[in-house]
């Protein structure tokens, strides 16, 4: 669904959710202005128990100046209004037509614009994506597909506040595209900071201080758990970043309880637990999670978590999930690890065609560069003997020049990205930490093809690993049932995980190897 095509109905109506927040007011306000600059005949509205009365929310709405009416009787709005329903197009933003958590007002064509699980499927045209942080993240790329370029600051700093308050502010973005919203549009950061700081009033403190009284305590694993009462997502994270000043405390999940489902926030400040990846673990099937490796947090579907553990108090399900992480998952360090190569099998990559770029053909030697891909931002420092390669799904990793030139054929074809072996979503970027400035790595990836001179031993996971790999002893890759995990034939140290559609594309079994010591610089 483009927004293009939504502009060919007149007269449009923009709602969010009953009770808005920031990101539902950015989102609405953000489309608002799009049609409203298409010549539409448009307003925006929601309803619920109160009018907003968060002095953040407030400060909001005064300061951007942000056109949103409250209403509280549907029978009001609809009363001179054609069979009883709103004219043209109705489009729920941040919500879906028909949840609980919004007033259902009859309309002639209805659409959703949304980033929250898919609840209601009877909708008659949705744009929705629940692995992004915020709506304004949604609605700022469908604006950007229309070449529509945000260049007013109160409608920026209302996108970016809207992504501000629905990460957690940052501590629970993880998709790239949340990341370049952050990163592009215009804002008044001084606003930011106001309105962060009239976002807790002496009830929400209340709140917290009654939620800390109350935990649970696992002594084993050193994980506390706190379920607080229904509150704005920036709470759970001042509930968890305080518990986690606890000594005995070394990971944290604070949660609490909504009529959509359950909002949770998650925290860690040791090496072997991500917060981040933790957070998807909880709600792996039944919702989204992630952010950074200390903070993190995510949103569980009450529908979804109803369906899989019917008869499950929510405290005793965050308390297995947790047990079950910590009891079945193995941690590998590279150095550390001694692989039985007896019990794997050998293979090698295929010929295929795969990206890579001299990362001094981009930039001189000591730049800082972070290069953002859909699995995460990867941190690297430009150095001559620096490869950056471009794996099957679009996936970024480096290597050393000597390596690199010993195990593929080099050419000077370019590779696009867009032609992966497995589709990707997202295409990486390279961000000067410098100077800000952003390109696009497929601008300058190259074909290399493998050539068959370095063998791996292998063995398929039957159960949860993290592997700290010889390149990053800080953060860990994850591998799970079904995924491989991998060891140079020539390099016992070189331990990782390559998954399991990646690994299929990529690598053919040699049947009955036998490596030699010409192979693998070793005997066997």
């Amino acid at each position: 669904m483009k927004l293009s095509d939504l502009a060919a109905y007149n007269p449009i109506t923009v709602q969010c959710h009953d009770n808005p927040d920031a990101d539902a007011l950015a989102s609405g306000y953000a489309l608002y202005t799009y049609f409203k600059e298409s010549g539409k005949d448009v307003r925006f509205l929601y309803a619920g128990r109160n009018a907003v009365q968060k002095p953040n929310l407030s400060l909001m709405l005064r300061h951007l100046e942000i056109p949103v009416e409250y209403v509280d009787r549907v029978e009001d709005l609809l009363r001179d209004m054609p069979e009883n329903r709103l004219p043209g197009l109705l489009i729920t933003v941040d919500c879906q037509y028909g949840a609980g958590n919004v007033m259902k007002i009859p309309a002639e064509h209805v659409a959703v614009i949304d980033h929250h699980q898919i609840e209601m499927k009877n909708v008659e045209m949705s744009e929705i994506n629940p692995e992004l942080g915020s709506c304004s993240t949604l609605v700022w790329d469908m604006l950007r597909k229309e070449q529509y370029e945000i260049q007013d600051m109160k409608l920026g700093t209302a996108l970016y506040y809207g992504l501000y308050s629905d990460t957690n502010q940052f501590a629970e973005i993880y998709n790239p595209l949340d990341m370049d919203m952050r990163d592009a549009l215009p804002c008044e950061k001084s606003l930011i900071k106001l309105f962060r700081n009239s976002n807790l009033s002496l009830h929400e403190l209340e709140i917290a201080g009654v939620a800390l009284i109350r935990h649970i305590y696992n002594d084993d694993y050193h994980y506390a758990i706190i379920k607080s009462q229904p509150c704005d997502p920036n709470i759970l994270g001042l509930i968890s970043d305080f518990l986690l000043q606890v000594a005995e405390v070394h990971t944290c999940v604070v949660y609490n309880e909504w009529e959509e489902g359950y909002k949770f926030s998650v925290r860690s400040c040791i090496r072997e637990v991500q917060a981040n990846e933790l957070a998807a673990f909880l709600a792996e099937g039944i919702g989204s999670g992630g952010g950074h490796h200390e903070k993190a947090g995510g949103f569980i579907s009450k529908m979804r978590y109803e369906e899989a553990y019917p008869t499950l108090h929510s405290e005793a399900f965050f308390s297995e999930r947790l047990n079950d992480y910590f009891d079945n998952t193995q941690i590998i360090v590279a150095g550390e690890y001694e692989p039985d190569i007896s019990e794997m099998q050998s293979y090698v990559k295929k010929r295929l065609p795969l990206g890579y770029v001299q990362a001094t053909d981009v930039l001189p030697a000591g730049t800082p560069i972070t290069i953002r891909t859909l699995e995460g931002d990867v941190d690297m420092t430009v150095e001559p003997d620096l490869v950056v390669m471009i794996g099957v799904k679009g996936e970024v990793y480096p290597n050393k020049k000597r390596n690199f030139e010993k195990n593929y054929e080099l050419t000077k074809k370019p590779y696009c990205v867009a032609d992966c072996a497995v589709k990707t979503v997202y295409q990486p970027t390279i961000h000067n930490r410098k100077d800000g400035s952003v390109l696009h790595l497929s601008d300058y990836a190259k074909v290399c093809i493998a050539n068959g001179v370095t063998h791996i031993y292998v063995k398929k996971l039957t159960g949860r690993v993290k592997v700290f790999t010889a390149w990053d002893r800080e953060k860990y890759t994850v591998g799970k049932p079904g995924d491989y995990l991998a060891v140079r034939c020539d390099d016992r140290n070189d331990v990782y995980v390559v998954e399991r559609d990646v690994f299929d594309k990529t690598y053919d079994k040699l049947s009955e190897y036998k490596p030699k010591k010409r192979d693998c610089g070793e005997n066997s």
